[in-house]
């Protein structure tokens, strides 16, 4: 017999697992990360800086360090690399406030019938989250819209926006509108309409005010399966949307943007692309999961389901690209 012999840590681990969900959010609650970036280390100061007892903020930290979130030495904490940019309420890059919508009691609802929805081969919810207009947009689009700019800013570099070719940009399911918006900050010469529900959309306005392009950016509201698009648009988003619905689904939906394209114009699919083995990347490969904890028939997609997809609504080539240090990767549908 080689190697390790069988152990149940990672059962134990698993069943456990919502507790780092827990830390996590109660840290961030008690500004526990910020506290040790304005230079707070002990847990006696650091726990006067949270209004929290001593004795709690040590074990609350030791569970962190633990989990790679904080480091410790001579017991005086720290930032890890990833928590100083991430975590840290001052930084510009600060994402605790996706925990807003991460944890939404509609979002965390599915799980809690994943036996039925594994039995059904889909969510078990009867209001989901492709109910028409449901409130869970609005708080994904003010949570998640800090953890997108640095993928907005990847995509912006990769399509070379900063050349300042003339474009006419299609984002559907806009959401926080952070994509087109980096769009249109980078590249002056690029005007937006972007679809998603009324609600969603103003909080995309916001955004695109806040980013000095209110100007040439339109909207849309409705349904992207339903409403009218326009035509000669240069690049249509299409992010984070798909991973939604089946594959038909997909393509009726590809078809419409295929249309609303010019000639040359370009499709550009943001999403959460496993392997074809469907067990890797992990992040990627885990998607489908939430997919089928809250959609009826949705699930992260492989570059060859996309690609097929594109091709059968008649883009002639696709391509795929990593977007690193993120988890998402870019296909890109010419017609």
């Amino acid at each position: 017999m080689t190697g390790a012999p069988p152990s149940p840590q990672l059962f134990f681990e698993t069943a456990n697992a919502f507790q780092r969900t827990e830390a996590l959010k109660t840290a961030i609650e008690l500004e526990l990360f910020t506290a040790i970036a304005e230079g707070k280390q002990t847990a006696e100061d650091i726990g006067a800086r949270c209004k929290a007892s001593a004795r709690g903020t040590r074990i609350l930290c030791d569970f962190l360090v633990v989990h790679g979130l904080l480091t410790k030495h001579a017991n005086r904490y720290a930032l890890t690399p990833d928590s100083a940019v991430f975590l840290d309420k001052h930084s510009k890059a600060y994402v605790g406030g996706a925990l807003r919508f991460l944890l939404l009691p509609s979002a965390v609802e599915g799980y809690k019938h994943l036996t039925e929805a594994v039995r059904k081969g889909g969510t078990a919810r009867d209001e989901h989250s492709l109910t028409p207009e449901h409130p869970m947009w609005v708080e994904f689009a003010r949570g998640m819209a800090p953890l997108m700019a640095m993928p907005a800013e990847l995509l912006a570099k990769l399509l070379r926006a900063e050349e300042g070719a003339k474009w006419k940009v299609l984002s559907l399911a806009a959401g926080h509108g952070l994509y087109e918006v980096t769009l249109a900050r980078h590249n002056r010469n690029a005007e937006v309409w972007a679809v998603d529900w009324a609600n969603v959309l103003e909080v995309a306005k916001e955004n695109a005010a806040a980013a000095a392009v209110a100007g040439r950016y339109h909207t849309i509201p409705g349904s992207a399966f339903d409403v009218e698009y326009g035509d000669g648009y240069d690049i249509a988003l299409v992010v984070n949307f798909l991973h939604h619905f089946d594959q038909l689904t997909c393509e009726a939906l590809l078809r419409r943007v295929q249309a609303s394209l010019k000639p040359g114009g370009r499709a550009v699919i943001v999403e959460f692309v496993p392997n074809d083995d469907r067990v890797t990347p992990p992040l990627a490969a885990s998607f489908s999961l939430i997919m089928l904890a809250g959609t009826p028939a949705g699930e992260a997609y492989t570059f060859k389901e996309l690609q097929r997809m594109l091709g059968n609504s008649g883009f002639r080539s696709s391509e795929l690209h990593p977007l690193p240090p993120t988890f998402f990767n870019v296909v890109i549908g010419t017609k």
